[in-house]
């Protein structure tokens, strides 16, 4: 296990340089972030030469990745062109991004995979076919209109929660936005794992242990469930990222000032190092949440064994 955790962590390195060098890339070809400093009216050459000069955008692009990522390795995200430091903006918006990922991934969990369990044992029946048409409606409709619509109707008229979240974030108010956020990851871990339960519970391996008497409920959770949440556990460990990453709209419609709603200012604003910044540390998001993945197969299926 040890060399296989050294091996993964080894490999993460080429992956986290080259996904920071295109995101470098691709936001350097945003426009210029100067322009934007300058508001409506353009700058004057010597004005523009200096604001490039100071935050290194008179360089070469490749120069400004190399020093960029030099300083990542310092801890220097750099400064954003509001004059605060990129790593001040992540102290304040990943914690919030942080608890409201945390409530999503509950209402994965506990609703998505309840769901599951119960469609994958009763499949073909009528609460199978109500759960399917349920997850169906909920994947096909966006998320801005999920999240506009229970705003409205639970936070301005029937007055149920507050229409906004408070600076501070407390979890309580973050338990709509969170199921708002979920909403489309949960309709997939519902039939994830209903497929899984459902080709699994017609396995020799269960038909064994129901043979040798085993209770029905040890046999469900000592046997069919732990090999049937492996894809699920993948899904689940691959969306904590895009979570995080994919929460603008929601941090938006609920006034979150999260990942998202940081994200969101610094391409409205051309702030390149804000963008990069929080967009390198979800990379490493992503590549953690793959290896925990991993580690977690051996856990749920006694048989990988990683050399």
């Amino acid at each position: 296990m040890g060399r296989y955790v050294i091996r993964r962590l080894l490999q993460m390195i080429p992956v986290f340089l080259g996904a920071t060098l295109l995101i470098f890339l691709m936001v350097n070809v945003m426009g210029d972030p100067i322009e934007g400093l300058c508001g409506p009216r353009a700058c004057d050459p010597a004005t523009a030469a200096r604001l490039r000069a100071e935050f290194g955008l008179d360089k070469p692009v490749w120069q400004q990745y190399l020093t960029y990522m030099g300083n990542v390795f310092t801890g220097d995200f750099g400064t954003a062109f509001n004059g605060q430091e990129v790593t001040e903006l992540m102290s304040t918006a990943f914690p919030v991004t942080i608890r409201l990922t945390v409530v999503a991934v509950v209402f994965e969990v506990v609703i998505g995979i309840s769901l599951g369990v119960l469609t994958g044992l009763r499949r073909g029946r009528p609460v199978d076919t109500g759960v399917l048409l349920l997850t169906l409606v909920v994947i096909s409709i966006p998320t801005f209109v999920t999240g506009l619509l229970l705003q409205l109707l639970l936070g301005v008229k029937w007055g149920v929660i507050r229409p906004a979240v408070s600076p501070d974030a407390p979890v309580d108010e973050l338990l709509l936005p969170g199921l708002v956020l979920a909403s489309v990851s949960l309709a997939y871990v519902t039939r994830l794992t209903r497929t899984s339960v459902a080709e699994n519970s017609r396995a020799d391996y269960v038909r064994t242990a129901v043979a040798k008497g085993l209770p029905r409920r040890r046999v469900i959770s000592r046997h069919l469930l732990r090999n049937s949440l492996i894809p699920v556990v993948t899904f689940i460990g691959t969306d904590v990222g895009a979570l995080m990453g994919g929460a603008i709209v929601t941090e938006r419609i609920f006034n979150i000032h999260g990942v998202g709603y940081q994200l969101y200012q610094g391409i409205v604003r051309q702030s390149s190092q804000t963008v990069v910044g929080f967009v390198t540390v979800l990379v490493l998001v992503f590549l953690l949440a793959n290896l925990m993945v991993d580690l977690l197969y051996a856990v749920l299926d006694p048989r990988i064994r990683y050399a």
